[in-house]
Order: structure tokens, then C-alpha cells, then sequence
């Protein structure tokens, strides 16, 4: 197999590659805050939650569903901060993740990533990064 990648950019690659599964498995699950509510353990992220608690109209009160899921609706996300904060991150996995499989993909083909290419890969993964941290949006 001929690459167009030098050996930076081989290690490039598979950083590149090992960064966007981490941030992709940080944006699916549901622990970005922990705590406790009705006595029990809770936790939620952008995306996912667990442990949450929902009306009973039969029994006219709060129970605590002890399991975890993404929300029903997009709308059903806290609030219009999270909605942001989950649009925004996962734009940012999702570049991440495009200039990764790229950059993989150029240690098995050769010419497939020249000069120029790999600069405007850097400036894409650069943003993906921003937004992934939450500081593209000033968060």
C-alpha cells in the first residue's frame, strides 16, 4: 500500500483518528453531570440521560426512571442552551470524525492527500475541535 502521508502524518492520522472516537464517545454518553435527586444516583449529558424523573398522572406524583435514554424529542432537552450545546458538539464529532477517516484513508492511498489538502484538514479539524470543546460558540 502506497501512502501520500509522510510519517507525521501517518502519526497525524491515527491521532487524529483516536481523538475523534474519544470525543465521540464523550458526546454519546450520558455523564457530563453527576448528582443525586429523590434519593437516587442521576447523570445527563447533551444527548443522553439516566435516571430521570417523569409524572405519574395515575398516582399523581414525581417517580425516578432508573434507566437511561436519549430524550424523547429534541424539544424535550432541558433547554435551549443544551439544544445549542448538542448541535454544536455533535458538528464538531462529526468533523472531527470526517477529517480522521480522511487521513486514514490517506495512509492507504497514495496521492490522495496533498500539501494543500492537509492544510485545509488541519483548519476543518481545528474548527471541529473548537466547536467540540465548546469554546467556537463562546461557551
Amino acid at each position: 500500500m502506497a501512502s501520500s502521508l509522510t510519517c507525521a502524518g501517518i502519526v497525524w492520522a491515527f491521532l487524529s483518528f483516536l481523538c475523534a472516537a474519544a470525543s465521540c464517545v464523550g458526546f454519546f454518553m450520558p455523564y457530563w453531570l453527576l448528582g443525586s435527586q429523590l434519593e437516587k444516583s442521576v447523570s445527563f449529558g447533551t444527548f443522553r440521560r439516566c435516571s430521570y424523573p417523569v409524572r405519574d398522572e395515575s398516582l399523581q406524583m414525581t417517580v425516578m426512571v432508573e434507566q437511561c435514554g436519549r430524550y424523547a424529542s429534541f424539544q424535550a432537552i432541558p433547554s435551549a442552551e443544551w439544544r445549542i450545546c448538542t448541535v454544536v458538539t455533535g458538528l464538531g464529532c462529526g468533523l472531527l470524525l470526517l477529517v480522521a477517516l480522511t487521513a486514514l484513508m490517506g495512509c492507504c492511498v497514495s496521492e490522495l492527500i496533498s500539501r494543500t489538502v492537509g492544510r485545509v484538514a488541519g483548519g476543518i479539524q481545528f474548527l471541529g475541535g473548537k466547536c467540540s470543546c465548546g469554546e467556537g460558540m463562546g461557551m
